[in-house]
């Protein structure tokens, strides 16, 4: 490394998620303050551990660029008066460019005088700025939250401890929270607990490998892969490590080291969800299977101690896990004493929203929607009686022991409390799945009674928390409505038979009585929320803009039939470029000259054959699309409307529209105006590109 710069903030330990963050923040900061300066310099890269991160800079500049600007002011004849004193333009002017009247230069373009500024920053010594640099840099360091520790003010993630900086082999001087500044790192808190002095940057990494400290997280998470690798095939088992979980891991420790641990295998008796979350979410262990997917006794956690003392690490988590099981044991079986439905009632004591109620009224709402729904839908006995059983049981396990303490379980623990109760198959999985999909790309609800419940209880809330004003607004989303939407969506995509506009209007009605607001209001930021949501899916589906617009400009937020119209203009215009020519022509001839003042009431004794011919052709028209629109045939409707063309075109060629006649032109008019209605049952035309 030539000329290297190494920057070292030493702190206690930053938790994981923010120093992610932050290592992402700290070089894009670099990279602007270095430009800001005009200092040349090489590759930028940033590193941390939990305690500690890191900055370097190869080949960084010994003084930065110099810099001349020429500005262009006023006019000469503004800029001075008759007698040749400078006015307040000139005068303010210079001042802006932190110049005197006098140091203001004058030059010609064309054929008037102006005055210019001309600033020249000289190069200054890199050596100068580092350190305000340097200080600017901890400064500006974003956190979601931060401390103050000691008696000074200033404030970081955690206390910083020490501060290195070193160029070469020079200390830059750099001052924060009263530390200065110096060539000392620190090493692993357990392994190598003691300071180091570094003689230069060049030795700084290999300093840090012999104090036990890998500052890379890629490298530490190489090593924690590859040594998980090593342990499947000693056991034949496969751990699970989600990457949320195990990114987590990687910040947590400074020397990974991954250690075998079991638990004792009556605890398998038990779900193993419960399992599974006590060790992923609260412990940050990985659970192990065996070839058949079975949860196993053995578990993998990552150390950030010695190797040498693995057994004694090992034996010390294992008792956590032991304990922590126990409990998750003894709540299960308390929970069981009980049906799943005696807890129902103690729903009331649980506050969904301070303005809406309790979870037990938002089980009432849960039960009436899918009640209408199915009724509406016309859906069979059975699916009926599973749907309105699991919307009366799907939020009972959130008052049980196992959830109150495992609170990602909720509807896990339903699921099985239900299957313990004797409920149904059907209403077991749908009670399990009736949060799904909790994320992009989650699966969905699998059974017709799972998928209706989902539906209703993300679309009670969404209705809920517009009816008080809380809706999102710009990124922040606190109850996650935009998440329910896009759930909602993807269920009516996958099959579920059910009107979103309907089902809008039964949910906002279902807050009747508990808050004020204006209900069409509220429907129709509802639907407008919706229909965003449904935009951004078609987009990412591959439609273009102009064509998800023009669907979407009718009106219509049921997401199949949005995109099935997409999909049937999408195709006319990449395999039918004639029939889409001949669609896009036809409307905008008429809607050229259409006045919507107007109407579409039609003089019948004013129309010639010429008019009569163009309504004959649009009467048969409307028909065919209303029929074409009835069976979803939407490629049909298409085809429909590109019909027309000839029919306009020969009006336009026999008729004078704006005739002489004021009641002639006029009902012409109106004509042309039906004429566009008829598109606007499909799609607004007008909105697609060329």
């Amino acid at each position: 490394m030539s000329n290297l710069f190494v920057f070292e903030i030493g702190t206690e330990e930053i938790p994981a998620a923010p120093l992610v963050a932050a290592t992402e923040q700290l070089a894009r900061l670099a990279e602007e303050s270095l430009e800001h300066a005009r200092i040349g310099h090489g590759e930028i890269k940033t590193m941390s551990t939990p305690r500690r991160l890191i900055l370097t800079i190869k080949d960084l500049a010994e003084e930065s660029s110099p810099l001349m600007t020429r500005s262009k002011g006023p006019s000469v004849d503004i800029a001075f008066d008759a007698d040749g004193n400078p006015t307040k333009a000139a005068i303010g002017f210079a001042r802006g460019k932190g110049l005197e009247v006098k140091d203001l230069q004058r030059g010609k373009e064309g054929d008037k005088e102006y005055i210019y500024a001309i600033v020249e920053k000289r190069a200054r010594r890199t050596r100068s700025m580092l350190p305000d640099i340097l200080n600017e840099l901890i400064v500006s360091l974003s956190w979601p939250k931060s401390q103050r520790w000691g008696s000074g003010d200033a404030r970081f993630v955690r206390p910083v401890r020490w501060i290195l900086a070193l160029w070469e082999n020079e200390i830059v001087p750099v001052t924060f929270a009263g530390l200065n500044a110096g060539r000392i790192t620190r090493g692993h808190r357990l392994l190598a607990n003691e300071e180091f002095e570094v003689a230069s940057a060049a030795s700084f990494f290999d300093i840090l490998a012999a104090a036990w400290v890998v500052p890379s997280a890629e490298v530490r998470s190489a090593k924690i892969r590859k040594q998980i690798a090593a342990f499947e095939e000693k056991t034949g088992l496969r751990a699970r490590t989600p990457e949320k979980i195990f990114s987590e891991v990687v910040n947590l420790v400074e020397h990974p080291n991954v250690l075998l641990g079991h638990f004792d295998e009556e605890f398998l008796r038990i779900p193993s969800e419960i399992i599974t979350d006590a060790m992923l979410s609260h412990q940050r262990y990985f659970p192990m299977y065996d070839t058949q997917g079975a949860l196993s006794n053995a578990f993998l956690l990552v150390s950030n101690g010695a190797i040498s003392r693995g057994d004694i690490i090992a034996d010390g988590n294992e008792r956590v896990v032991r304990a922590r099981l126990s409990d998750a044991a003894f709540f299960y079986h308390e929970d069981k004493k009980r049906p799943l439905e005696a807890y129902v009632e103690d729903l009331e004591r649980v506050v969904f929203q301070e303005k809406l109620g309790t979870v037990g009224a938002k089980t009432r709402r849960i039960e009436a929607l899918v009640s209408e729904l199915c009724e509406r839908g016309a859906c069979g006995f059975e699916d009926t009686g599973n749907a309105l059983r699991a919307a009366h049981l799907c939020k009972a396990d959130l008052v049980t022991n196992a959830v109150v303490e495992f609170t990602s379980l909720q509807g896990v623990m339903g699921g099985y409390y239900a299957k313990e109760s004797g409920e149904t198959e059907d209403v077991v999985l749908a009670i399990s799945e009736h949060y799904f999909p909790r994320f992009s790309q989650d699966i969905l609800p699998s059974n017709f009674a799972g998928k209706i419940v989902a539906f209703s209880d993300k679309l009670d809330t969404i209705c809920g928390i517009f009816s008080i004003g809380q809706g999102p607004t710009g990124s922040s989303d606190p109850f996650a409505l935009r998440r329910g939407a896009i759930g909602i969506i993807n269920i009516l995509l996958a099959g579920l038979t059910v009107s979103l506009r309907d089902a809008i209007e039964l949910a906002v009605d279902n807050y009747r009585g508990t808050t004020d607001f204006d209900r069409n209001a509220i429907i129709e930021a509802v639907r407008a929320f919706f229909a965003t949501r449904i935009e951004v899916i078609a987009r990412e589906r591959g439609f273009e803009a102009d064509t998800v617009a023009a669907v979407l400009a009718c009106d219509i937020i049921e997401p199949t039939v949005v995109i099935a119209r997409c999909e049937a203009l999408a195709n006319a215009r990449m395999n039918s470029p004639e029939l889409f020519e001949d669609l896009a022509t036809a409307y905008t001839r008429a809607a050229n000259l259409t006045d919507a003042s107007l109407g579409t009431d039609l003089v019948h004794d004013l129309l010639t054959p010429e008019d009569n011919a163009l309504l004959l052709a649009v009467s048969a028209c409307e028909q065919s699309i209303g029929k074409s629109l009835e069976s979803h045939d939407y490629p049909a409707a298409v085809q429909s409307l590109a019909e027309l063309r000839l029919p306009i075109d020969t009006f336009f060629h026999d008729v004078l529209i704006m005739d002489k006649d004021t009641a002639v032109r006029e009902n012409r008019l109106r004509l042309l105006n039906r004429f566009v209605e008829v598109f606007g049952s499909v799609a607004d035309i007008g909105k697609l590109g060329k």
